[in-house]
């Protein structure tokens, strides 16, 4: 997994450097990220079919080997209609090898251990996408060499798991995006699933193409991407806690403020002072802050009203509409940036400014939920619906049956 995800980390900020050195307008590099992930959702309803197929190992080794030959066509064809095409397959590959990936961790996980195991994964997570920023400033994204190198590190992932003497875990879950049954659980959730998809998968894509605006070099957009993700992560704990001992909707709707307060502050801080690194990167921690916790948040709320075995659907469902906002948000954002750069944060204000009028809406029309009624904060990660399976909050329907009896 760390092996992948470093790969990924790359290839997701070096796509949009490469794409704007060649130049790409903004709009395009902003479907180039839609095209990822309308694969990256249809596999999820896809890869559990290719599992049963051929097995976990075989199905692995298939998809990291088209993944690896998708990232070296990049440089072999340079051409906006290719390049849409490839990154709807690198998406695809790429959510099917993190389905099989977390249906294994799950299968070797103990009851016991599922949140040890879990926080354990996170962490690899993100250190992994933070070392692939890095790895962006030691070549040059003009040349062949950063998508060999990606293409190196999905290769290599392929070892570890086919000379595995491990027994192959069962079938993946199949998740079903049943949205009357999200709705009835509870609005909120559901909507701010869709509308943090909305502003992270713009974020996440187009601010190469902001920071290349500027005028800063790859080793700025390193740092600027490794803080956001940091200090997103630093505040998981704090957040989480905290929405755990008092309402959790309160919780959710001050840290969407103050990314909404955030967003805003970067933008002030490139209009008035432009040059200012260290003010730039002081507003990227504060951002990064609030930001990153906001779709774990949405899926605690959720699953505070879900039936214990409904945990894993209802999760897995946000986490589709988390994917269906994020083939979208790119698109838009990339219109409100052609007015001027900088704008991709008065897009994030936005959207985030619609979670919260929404949510206050929501306040409304349901009661809050006694504090000790409420399930734990577990920090996530947002790869695929199988993620969900380790959370130790999910309860399996057979073991739902038998509590019944």
């Amino acid at each position: 997994a760390a092996i992948l995800l470093c790969g990924g980390g790359l290839l997701g900020t070096l796509i949009a450097v490469r794409a704007n050195s060649e130049g790409f307008s903004v709009s395009l590099i902003g479907l180039l990220l839609s095209a990822y992930y309308v694969g990256f959702v249809s596999a999820c309803f896809i890869t559990p079919h290719i599992v049963a197929r051929t097995g976990h190992i075989r199905a692995f080794a298939a998809l990291a080997a088209l993944t690896a030959v998708s990232v070296l066509f990049h440089v072999i064809w340079v051409s906006i209609g290719f390049w849409l095409v490839l990154r709807l397959v690198t998406g695809f590959c790429f959510a099917g090898l993190y389905m099989i990936i977390e249906s294994w961790i799950n299968e070797k996980s103990s009851n016991e251990k599922r949140g040890q195991t879990l926080s354990i994964y996170r962490m690899v997570d993100l250190g992994a996408i933070t070392l692939g920023q890095i790895f962006i400033t030691l070549t040059d994204p003009a040349s062949f060499v950063p998508f060999s190198l990606v293409a190196v590190f999905i290769c290599f992932s392929i070892i570890p798991v086919s000379i595995t003497k491990a027994i192959q875990p069962e079938p993946l879950q199949q998740t079903k995006l049943d949205i009357k049954k999200l709705i009835s659980i509870s609005p909120l959730a559901m909507y701010g699933s869709l509308c943090v998809g909305l502003a992270n998968s713009a974020f996440w894509g187009l601010t190469p193409v902001f920071i290349n605006s500027m005028g800063y070099d790859l080793n700025m957009l390193a740092l600027f991407m490794s803080i956001v993700i940091l200090c997103g992560a630093g505040a998981q704990w704090p957040i989480g806690y905290l929405s755990d001992i008092i309402d959790r909707r309160t919780v959710l709707l001050a840290v969407t403020f103050g990314a909404i307060l955030s967003s805003i502050l970067l933008m002030v801080i490139i209009n008035i002072t432009p040059q200012s690194q260290l003010l730039l990167l002081l507003g990227a921690s504060i951002f990064g802050f609030f930001y990153m916790p906001i779709f774990g948040l949405t899926a605690a709320y959720a699953n505070d009203y879900a039936e214990p075995h409904e945990f894993f659907n209802v999760a897995g469902g946000l986490l589709l509409l988390y994917g269906i906002g994020s083939v979208i948000g790119p698109v838009l954002a990339a219109i409100v940036m052609n007015i001027q750069p900088s704008f991709l944060f008065a897009y994030t204000a936005g959207i985030h400014t619609l979670l919260l009028v929404f949510g206050f809406y929501r306040v409304t029309q349901r009661t809050s939920l006694n504090n000790k009624a409420q399930e734990n904060y577990i920090a996530v990660p947002r790869t695929t619906p199988t993620i969900f399976e380790i959370d130790p909050r999910n309860v399996p329907d057979e073991e739902h049956e038998n509590t019944e009896v």
